[in-house]
């Protein structure tokens, strides 16, 4: 049986026919994925596309829909938002008759107390219908930001911090699966320091799999939140000296994408010389 039959829901597109196959069609809506990276390898370009893609109709991948990015990370990068939303207009002239941007609404969010008091409005934004389009793809970027600074490692800290992550967690799964909408987290990653079978002697997904620039890394924001998400995708990156040129080493930068768990899809790899916003070569593991 094909696992990605297993979930039948619509999906959004990531703009690359290869990476839409990989992932079953594309980002599920009616769920909450999360993108795990190392600072400065696409995550916010990532979800920067998906609030261009979402505005597609279904017949080419998109949702009609409008998009609530959440941003953490300041400041916001409207500059290449525009330049992107740009670029989007002009290969989609045929479609897309307004500017992208103005389907785009941008919301700071300090932290996560400020998050869980936003979600009654977020809610309200999400069913009330007085936007152009309808909302149906939410963006935070990112979720390891907002537990940054406001909780220790004492235990009293620890459980305070995951009691947020379950109450966050499933008032976006419940949006999610009421309004037919996708979630987007993006996660950044730490150092892996534990045993190679996993955190705690507890695997989640193929962690012998996370790699990046090198090292071996694992999610940030621990285990408990590990259980708060539906989807996990792991984006790596890594330098490849491919010879000279003009007298200088010459450089390539490999991207590898990975699924690490799924509710639809097995543990795996996508790996190429790839750029987050073009078609590439790649090879399947």
């Amino acid at each position: 049986m094909n696992p990605s039959k297993l979930l039948p829901t619509e999906t959004l597109t990531l703009g690359c026919p290869i990476l839409d196959g990989y992932l079953g069609g594309g980002i599920p809506c009616n769920s909450l994925t999360e993108l795990i990276a190392e600072s400065s390898c696409g995550k916010t370009q990532f979800c920067l596309q998906l609030t261009l893609f979402a505005q597609l109709p279904p017949s080419h991948g998109g949702l009609s829909a409008s998009s609530l990015f959440l941003h953490s990370e300041f400041p916001f990068p409207f500059r290449r938002l525009r330049h992107l939303s740009g670029s989007f207009r002009s290969s989609h002239s045929d479609l897309i008759f307004t500017n992208p941007c103005d389907d785009v609404y941008v919301r700071p969010v300090n932290d996560a107390r400020q998050l869980l008091d936003l979600m009654p409005k977020i809610e309200t934004l999400v069913a009330g219908g007085k936007t152009r389009l309808p909302v149906r793809l939410i963006v935070i970027d990112s979720i390891a930001a907002l537990f940054r600074s406001e909780f220790g490692n004492n235990p009293s800290d620890l459980k305070r911090r995951s009691f947020l992550f379950f109450k966050i967690s499933g008032m976006l799964r419940r949006l999610a699966s009421k309004y037919g909408v996708a979630v987007v987290v993006t996660n950044q990653v730490v150092d892996f320091m534990g045993e190679v079978e996993g955190i705690n002697g507890v695997r989640v997904g193929n962690l012998r799999s996370l790699y990046s620039s090198g090292r071996r890394v694992c999610p940030a924001l621990g285990l408990a939140w590990s259980n708060c998400v539906n989807s996990r995708l792991f984006l790596s990156r890594n330098e490849e000296f491919v010879g000279r040129e003009n007298g200088e080493m010459s450089r390539h930068t490999k991207r590898r994408l990975d699924v690490v768990f799924a509710p639809h899809l097995p543990p795996s790899s996508l790996q190429g010389y790839l750029s987050i916003s073009e078609s590439f070569q790649s090879s399947k593991i």
